[in-house]
């Protein structure tokens, strides 16, 4: 049995930008897990297509029950080959990436094919396939669930990293990321708590002050 995921995301460049943006999508805010990437191969066809083939490195966390079935040195790596086909005549760009270690664990394929939007040929769409399978007797469902809402909230993070690089290419100030929004709240309440705490200190000090001289004026 395998886990199928279908899904279509808009980014709203061109896209050419979006092909630009995809060569310098890492590093990101978004993207910390990935660790290294490699050309491991890369033509121009005949017909002038471009193909080509990348190594990736990611940090890929396990359920804690699976990594006793793997060294510690590699439990937490995975490495992944990424390969595309670029045709600029009819503004298309098809990705297929899976995973070359941990195969026996889990197998997660994804294909994507960016293309010019339908409805507005100033946007891209992103047109998403998954498969995640495994062949670990006994718990291979739950590991393709954990894969499947894995992947699931990883597509999220990799839009949101796609559009963090066609801000900066267009030079445009990219939007926060949740950290930076989270610090900035924490900082703006401590300094709100800060000026609640002076304004009491000045309100107490100002009403002990009063009462003294209520005192004074009865004595």
């Amino acid at each position: 049995m395998v886990k199928y995921f279908l899904g279509q995301s808009v980014l709203r460049s061109s896209w050419g930008q979006v092909f630009a943006a995809f060569w310098q999508r890492y590093p990101n805010p978004y993207s910390k897990h990935v660790l290294t990437k490699d050309i491991v191969h890369r033509e121009v066809t005949p017909d002038q297509k471009l193909l080509s083939r990348r190594l990736l490195t990611k940090t890929n966390r396990m359920p804690r029950w699976a990594e006793r079935f793997f060294p510690a040195n590699v439990a937490h790596s995975v490495y992944i080959l990424e390969d595309f086909t670029v045709d600029p005549q009819n503004q298309t760009m098809t990705t297929f990436t899976w995973n070359i270690n941990h195969a026996r664990l889990m197998v997660v394929e994804e294909r994507c094919v960016y293309c010019v939007n339908p409805k507005n040929s100033g946007w891209t769409e992103i047109r998403r396939e998954a498969w995640v399978s495994s062949s670990l007797f006994g718990v291979s469902r739950a590991v393709q669930e954990f894969g499947l809402a894995r992947f699931k909230s990883n597509v999220t993070k990799t839009i949101k990293g796609f559009e963090y690089i066609l801000a900066k290419l267009q030079g445009e100030a990219p939007s926060k990321t949740h950290v930076e929004t989270v610090k900035e709240a924490t900082e703006k309440a401590k300094e709100t708590a800060l000026a609640a705490t002076e304004k009491a200190k000045d309100l107490a000090s100002k009403a002990a002050t009063k009462k003294q001289q209520q005192q004074q004026h009865y004595v």
